[in-house]
């Protein structure tokens, strides 16, 4: 749950007479019985190609030829609460409760401490801090009660080990009892806060609904009927005019100004419901940064058979799912980037003895140059000069840039052969670690000139480029090396991106070793 932004004060309205909107180069004047607001201090600058129009709260928007009407955005946005996320009101609440007891007894402090450790690292990995539409304790209870008890166990287990007494381990389980029970109580003030701040509308969403079919329609009622959702209905966008396909809910804007529209509106959270938009088009739009910051909801297609798990949400009775998007960003990505640079260290030295081994073959065999160096493509385009051991001698620069493969060249020797079947060709690049132009993990980077190409031919291929590039990747450990179809590379590697996280790292990392081992290189 992302708290939103509290609801606006009504702003003092300026008339409408002689004024034009400015949209995409094109000037309009407001329709009939709108208003603009004029920005103030509190509100911030105006945007730069729109502004925006006062209208009701909570009133539809329409669409109308080039003429993009957008919602009313209101004067005193409270964006102290846009960043806030629902577990910080709830794991501070949840370690308070668990460390209650400490309050009239220390007799068990350490283990109430452990147990309180344990209680948030597993309510967090079963996703009981993420944020939920439908807020219900009860709904929540057996997931909480299940988690609780898996906590408590532990502990007690390593209390019994440790201390051989049943006293210590009775007298701690009733203490861990009392604890359990002010962790559901703490939660079920929590949801009551958080149901009544929505309710009262102190705390809302700006929400865009991304399609404009009766699912859509249906969705856009729910949510502005009841308030405890959290929700602030904008308007659709969809790639389908209303003024020509009667019967379609009016968009305030196509998806390809979607990024445009989410910037203008403030959006907070983006619903796909019912889109005739192309679902291609639709994963292109939501990666792009503008979006990056929006929570994305999907409603299930086939929802009248939606199977409800554990984590289900719904708003009224129409089910929804959150999608998870990788943050690239933030804690666990500087604890990659910390792992990259301790790991790269120590491999350097540790494997230090074969690097020498391996750099005397290659000059006994071809000579001067034991190092090869050659220029890819980075993360966000920017080029590096990537390092391994030479296994061939090229013809000139050309060719070493534009060469896709060279498995088959007979210019490649037997050491050659065996230090790329092995990888061992590879681990210079252990250096392009530590300097930060790569990671362990991620895309496999690319010749400038393969860039070009490929990007022309499989649109989705730049996509790569948001992420760091690697030692290895998902796409190698799959079998994708050599010569193999860049289409299928290129779905690996948005796939490793859009669902990246540090245990799917270290998955591809035992994979690539177990290649290293049978000698699965090229």
């Amino acid at each position: 749950m992302k708290t939103g932004r509290a609801h606006p004060e009504p702003a003092q309205s300026l008339p409408a007479t002689g004024r034009d909107v400015r949209i995409n180069g094109s000037t309009q004047g407001p329709p009939a019985g709108f208003h603009w607001f004029a920005p103030t201090a509190e509100s911030g600058p105006a945007d730069v190609t729109t502004e925006i129009p006062r209208q009701r709260p909570h009133e539809p928007t329409v669409h109308s030829g080039t003429t993009l009407v957008l919602p009313y955005v209101g004067s005193r946005p409270a964006r102290f609460t846009k960043h806030l996320r629902a577990w910080m009101v709830t794991m501070p609440v949840d370690f308070f409760a668990v460390t209650t007891p400490l309050l009239w007894t220390i007799q068990n402090w350490k283990g109430v401490l452990v147990t309180a450790i344990i209680t948030v690292v597993i309510f967090a990995a079963g996703g009981l801090y993420r944020g939920r539409r439908h807020l219900s304790i009860l709904d929540l209870f057996p997931s909480l009660a299940g988690r609780l008890l898996t906590a408590s166990a532990i502990v007690a287990m390593i209390a019994a080990q440790r201390h051989d007494s049943v006293a210590y381990v009775g007298d701690f389980m009733r203490t861990v009892a009392i604890s359990c029970g002010l962790v559901i109580l703490g939660r079920t003030v929590t949801t009551m806060m958080v149901l009544v701040a929505r309710k009262r509308r102190w705390v809302e969403h700006s929400t865009i609904i991304v399609g404009s079919g009766p699912i859509a329609v249906e969705l856009a009622r729910l949510i502005k009927r009841y308030p405890q959702y959290g929700l602030r209905f904008n308007g659709f966008v969809d790639s389908v005019d209303a003024d020509q396909k009667p019967g379609l809910a009016p968009v305030i804007g196509s998806v390809e100004e979607l990024g445009t529209i989410v910037r203008a509106v403030d959006c907070d959270v983006l619903i796909i419901a019912d889109a005739h938009a192309p679902e291609p088009l639709l994963m292109e739009l939501i990666r792009q940064p503008e979006l990056a910051q929006c929570d994305l909801w999907v409603v299930p297609r086939l929802c009248d058979f939606h199977s409800h798990g554990g984590n289900s949400d719904h708003i009224g009775a129409m089910p929804v799912s959150r999608l998870r998007r990788a943050t690239l960003t933030g804690p666990k990505w500087a604890l990659k980037r910390t792992f990259d640079v301790l790991f790269a260290s120590l491999a350097l030295v540790l494997v230090s003895p074969v690097m020498l081994v391996c750099a005397l073959a290659v000059r006994i065999e071809g000579g001067p140059g034991v190092i090869f160096r050659q220029q890819r493509i980075g993360r966000f385009g920017k080029a590096f000069d990537l390092l391994k051991f030479r296994s061939m001698r090229p013809v000139d620069e050309r060719e070493s840039q534009t060469n896709w493969s060279v498995a088959d060249d007979p210019r490649v020797g037997p050491v050659g052969r065996f230090l790329r079947r092995t990888s061992l060709d590879e681990l210079p690049q252990l250096w392009n670690i530590v300097r930060g132009d790569m990671t362990f993990v991620g895309p496999r980077p690319e010749r400038p000139f393969f860039v070009d190409r490929f990007s022309a031919e499989h649109p989705n291929y730049v996509l790569r480029h948001r992420a760091p590039v690697g030692l290895t990747g998902l796409a190698q450990v799959s079998g994708l090396r050599g010569d193999t179809p860049i289409a299928d590379r290129a779905r690996f590697d948005n796939y490793y991106i859009d669902n990246w996280s540090l245990w799917l790292d270290i998955k591809v990392l035992v994979r690539t070793l177990a290649e290293v081992f049978r000698a699965g290189g090229r």
